[in-house]
């Protein structure tokens, strides 16, 4: 393998906006899904010890090979509260804003951006809106049948309010309509002001970042991000060079995973200055590795594109881009039955893999091998890790083995 073995890591995970999985039913997730890496690596782990407060909630992961062992300090960052805050807005509210977000993304070029750069996910933009725009369609529609069948405004205007309100009771719930619109109201607020809890979040744990990078045990510090909190890692670790410019180049490496993310959701609006000044703050860090893993079959990722390229900004640092088949980690069953569930797939890149592939999340949060080693290597720990579990030793990776360039891996 390349590099000595790590022992100890330290863990910031930052989750997408997700208003349906709570952060307690997270942590359940996370013992749920652990046990298929178990199965599928041959490794043991457990997990104990869970400590809540108000910006995260900690756990610790003891995994274990045959000639091997990791302690790791898992952190998932809570903005669950910060969510539901935007769930908890009247429905008229939701309806009012969330038209105002979509049509400000469609005017200022933003849309046609997300077309150039990946027509899948300028189609999961488009999706909530067009969804509602039909609704709407078909409650009107029967006020006008009613208008038809009784020539009464006020029976017609009424059969029309009943389909609207059937609208919001049913599919509006069913689909959930409310939460794909809180998203984009939540990300043009984050893209024109930013939020003030949020960032006094990050602010605490960036201080908490830099105070473990020269104090901390662990032998690697992975900040992971995934879907739109690979936006928000990269403002965790912005704030923590503030602090700490040095970061990642004295004691303990730095390494930062965006997987399935947003970034060029935020990164693509014109208005959206701040952010990407961000990501070339941290892009220019060269003592912060970059990794950034994308599938095709998920329409919430920017699959095969250069985030720093597609945001105009210099690729002499940019970030190392795998991209990965999400196929390829699950049994063909379990793959055939969630691959329309886009949400779900969504999900595998924080999920347990049901084959051994490049990319797995537990190997990367848990496993003995580096973040920054199974991002460069071609075939990420496969190679690395025996059948039984054990460590396989080989000659080192070149970090320039890679391009910066998309890579297909299996």
């Amino acid at each position: 393998m390349s590099g000595k073995p790590v022992t100890k890591r330290l863990v910031f995970h930052i989750g997408g906006y997700d208003p349906i999985t709570s952060q307690v039913s997270a942590q359940r997730r996370f013992v749920r899904e652990i046990a298929r890496f178990q199965r599928t690596w041959s490794v043991k782990a457990a997990v104990d010890g869970s400590h809540d407060t108000a910006d995260q909630i900690r756990w610790n992961v003891t995994t274990t090979g045959p000639d091997w062992l990791v302690e790791t300090d898992y952190r998932l960052v809570q903005w669950h509260d910060v969510i539901e805050g935007y769930g908890r807005r009247s429905i008229g509210s939701r309806i009012f804003v969330g038209v105002l977000a979509f049509l400000d993304f469609v005017l200022t070029g933003t849309l046609w951006r997300y077309l150039l750069t990946n027509w899948r996910y300028a189609f999961f933009f488009l999706y909530p809106w067009v969804t509602f725009g039909l609704l709407i369609a078909a409650a009107f529609l029967i006020g006008v049948f009613a208008f038809k069948i009784t020539g009464s405004i006020p029976i017609a205007a009424g059969g029309g309010l009943f389909g609207v309100a059937a609208v919001l009771a049913g599919p509006w719930r069913w689909l959930h309509l409310g939460n794909l619109f809180d998203d984009w109201i939540f990300s043009r607020e984050y893209i024109e002001r930013g939020n003030s809890e949020i960032e006094q979040r990050l602010d605490r744990l960036a201080a908490e970042l830099v105070a473990a990078a020269s104090s901390s045990a662990a032998d690697e510090i992975l900040v992971i991000g995934h879907s739109l909190g690979a936006v928000l890692a990269i403002d965790l670790l912005d704030r923590a060079l503030k602090l700490e410019p040095a970061l990642g180049q004295n004691k303990i490496p730095v390494t930062f995973l965006s997987v399935g993310s947003s970034i060029l959701k935020i990164g693509l609006h014109p208005k959206a200055i701040r952010f990407r000044m961000t990501v070339e703050r941290v892009a220019k860090s060269r003592a912060i590795f970059w990794g950034d893993y994308q599938a095709l079959i998920d329409p919430l990722n920017f699959y095969k594109s250069r985030p720093m390229a597609e945001m105009g900004l210099s690729t002499e640092n940019e970030a190392t881009v795998r991209v990965v088949r999400l196929s390829r980690m699950l049994d063909d069953d379990i793959y055939r039955r969630i691959r329309f569930n886009f949400f779900r797939v969504h999900c595998q890149f924080v999920s347990g893999n049901d084959r051994r592939t490049s990319y797995d999340y537990f190997m990367l949060t848990c496993g003995p091998v580096s973040a920054k080693a199974q991002t460069l290597a071609p075939d990420g720990a496969v190679s690395m890790i025996a059948d039984d579990g054990g460590l396989i030793a080989s000659a080192p990776l070149s970090e320039s083995e890679l391009p910066g360039s998309p890579v297909v891996a299996a």
